[in-house]
């Protein structure tokens, strides 16, 4: 095996997918590090509980995890023309329709290259506004403000890696968290710098994430309430919801959640109002 095989861990059910991204000698044998494909999972293993899968192949569970991703954005297009048709319908008198709308601007900062790019190619695909950048978890404190500052988004996602301690007892002390005091400090940095919760929406956590300490920082949503792995695209479909509410209204906690994968296992939250601005009327020049 070596750095970019496609493998899974047997004594695992082979339930996860993962892509070796590097090998160690140690003292047991040759240990590889490997990261989730579609949930942001950082893991060790070694050789003997690893299974190569077959290029062009996937497991049953990707499959499930790709049927619900494709579920979640077709849904979200349907639902979305059907807004746009019934307010086309509404228009009285007008031999077209002069009304525009502007979706809440997002920032996605991430600490894993690759899943920044998968997130994108979706927001793309959702028609979303988003600037994407890649900081190491235990920078992005000291970084969010200038993102912040020079972008001036309407929605922060703050995101990565993160990890509680095997066999922990206390899932409330921070101790046993790899990344979250990182995405707290991130979050306290934001809300001294926007205090307001309509404002400045932020999502912040990753897997297995402190989901009350972050909360408790300000963050609008947060991973991971029952400490579960979360999908990669979790925050994607969370972001377009809160971006595709009109302002004049307030989603829903279950409402916000109902496009992700994860679900409410996953992620959680406070009611947040979304940042849609319709507009008229549209330029005929542009």
């Amino acid at each position: 095996m070596k750095v970019g095989d496609i493998v899974v861990r047997v004594s695992y059910g082979k339930d996860i997918t993962f892509k070796i991204i590097d090998i160690k000698d140690t003292e047991q044998g040759y240990m590889y590090t490997l990261k989730g494909i579609n949930l942001r999972i950082i893991a060790d293993s070694l050789e003997d509980d690893l299974e190569v899968v077959a290029e062009g192949k996937s497991t049953q569970y990707d499959q499930v995890f790709n049927r619900k991703v494709n579920t979640s954005i077709k849904r979200i297009l349907i639902n979305r023309g059907n807004i746009k048709n019934y307010t086309r319908s509404i228009a009285i008198n007008e031999k077209k329709d002069l009304s525009f709308g502007r979706p809440g601007k997002i920032l996605h900062i991430d600490g894993d290259a690759e899943y920044l790019d998968v997130c994108l190619k979706v927001y793309k695909q959702l028609a979303l506004d988003v600037v994407g950048k890649v900081i190491p978890e235990k920078d992005q404190p000291k970084q969010v403000l200038e993102m912040v500052k020079s972008v001036k988004p309407d929605i922060v996602v703050i995101t990565g890696h993160d990890a509680v301690a095997k066999d922990t007892k206390d899932y409330m002390d921070l101790k046993n968290y790899k990344n979250s005091k990182y995405f707290i400090d991130t979050v306290i940095e934001l809300r001294n710098y926007e205090p307001g919760y309509d404002n400045l929406v932020i999502f912040a956590g990753a897997c297995q994430s402190h989901y009350e300490a972050i909360l408790d920082a300000g963050a609008n949503f947060a991973s991971s309430p029952n400490r579960v792995l979360i999908h990669c695209l979790d925050p994607v479909f969370l972001c377009e919801k809160i971006a595709y509410t009109n302002i004049e209204k307030v989603v829903a906690i279950q409402e916000a959640l109902e496009n992700t994968i994860s679900g409410a296992k996953g992620i959680g939250g406070l009611q947040t109002r979304g940042k849609y601005r319709e507009g008229f009327p549209k330029s005929q020049y542009s």
